[in-house]
């Protein structure tokens, strides 16, 4: 197999779970904020065709004249995709149009390396690309997976937040030896959390003794401010600033960057 071009420059991160619901959109925009107030240049790409983060970072997704769907279909380049939104990131924004997009691809020799090679030619003009996946383990995903340097795993600390992990990281294994064999999990990303619950402290004690893999910290706090931050198109840095959630996630993007 030929040499495929990896994007240099920047350090590519999938955030996945196959599970939805996982606080995992909600992740991408506000670590992607995070890292932005700590001065990287920062890329969040929707590969998620619900379009949840092209929506919350206040771009209509029925209105977009070209998303991600055009850039892996090879209808449009990456760089003309490209938006600028409020929080100091650039978004690649997706569209319902990304439902079709595995049964193109499918047919295509060298599929799984699709993203990563539209992703070289933007790479250098940024720090941080951030991989918003969708719910699934579907073509999309592995295309993330092969193009990322890192992944990252949002669950919530309940003991269904366990469910598909294992298997997601069956597939990360299958994904290193066959595909990138420099992917690495950077960790598990507990979300949703209240630390009044013993049971959820229970399951954020035990997560990462089970699969042998870091947990990143400190875990997100369930706070009604994050379901309040899309409607104006903004993260809950920019509409919470001080908030716990928004504390949390800052903190948390020192720890992905120290991990790096």
């Amino acid at each position: 197999m030929p040499p495929r071009s990896r994007a240099k420059g920047a350090t590519v991160l999938a955030l996945a779970n196959q599970k939805g619901g996982v606080a995992k959109t909600t992740s991408v925009a506000s670590l992607g904020a995070a890292f932005a107030e700590l001065g990287k240049r920062v890329l969040l790409v929707d590969l998620d065709p619900q379009a949840c983060l092209t929506f919350s970072l206040g771009i209509d997704p029925d209105e977009v004249e070209a998303s991600i769907h055009d850039v892996l279909t090879g209808k449009a380049d990456l760089a003309n995709v490209i938006h600028e939104c409020a929080d100091g990131v650039d978004l690649v924004p997706s569209s319902i149009e990304l439902a079709g997009t595995e049964s193109v691809l499918l047919g295509r020799p060298g599929r799984e390396y699709i993203l990563q090679e539209v992703l070289a030619g933007v790479a250098a003009d940024y720090d941080i690309i951030l991989l918003d996946c969708s719910p699934s383990l579907g073509v999309l995903t592995l295309n993330a997976l092969t193009a990322a340097r890192g992944l990252i795993i949002p669950m919530p600390c309940e003991m269904l937040g366990h469910r598909g992990v294992g298997q997601l990281l069956d597939t990360v294994r299958d994904v290193k030896r066959i595909l990138n064999k420099k992917l690495t999990v950077i960790g598990v990303l507990p979300t949703m959390y209240d630390s009044r619950s013993a049971h959820q402290q229970d399951v954020l004690a035990d997560v990462g003794e089970r699969y042998s893999i870091p947990v990143l910290a400190p875990p997100i706090p369930r706070t009604v401010r994050f379901a309040e931050a899309p409607a104006v198109g903004r993260s809950i840095l920019e509409t919470a600033r001080t908030s716990k959630g928004a504390q949390a996630y800052r903190a948390v993007a020192k720890d992905v960057l120290s991990r790096l």
